[in-house]
């Protein structure tokens, strides 16, 4: 099987309180979450924190598309929860365009 890598950015507020309970919340991800994330192809996920910036590392299937994960999501009530509420914690990063928090980030370099 091929699989690909694509990372994304995204900003929290700037507020240790709220940063601290995102991380709570990251510690239990609801099942219903983590199930919408593989049935969209994506193989592993995984979510690094820097201050209020997020970096996140998909390795991804073939199935994959951005576009398919935002149908599905569109249509689970429980992803819709789940996004409502990380919405609370999180900002768009200064790049991003309306509607965006997570930015697909350009890869510029891998250690040949």
């Amino acid at each position: 099987m091929t699989s690909r890598k694509i990372c994304y950015a995204c900003d929290l507020a700037d507020n240790p309180k709220l940063i601290e309970q995102y991380k709570k919340y990251h510690e239990a991800v609801w099942p219903e979450i983590t199930k919408s994330i593989k049935d969209a192809g994506i193989i592993d996920m995984e979510i690094y924190i820097v201050a209020n910036r997020l970096f996140m590392i998909m390795e991804v299937d073939k199935t994959y598309t951005p576009e398919r994960k935002q149908k599905m999501d569109a249509t689970n009530p429980k992803v819709q929860e789940w996004e409502k509420l990380m919405w609370q914690f999180q900002q768009a990063p200064p790049s991003a365009k309306a509607g965006e928090k997570w930015i697909e980030m350009e890869q510029i370099y891998k250690l040949p």
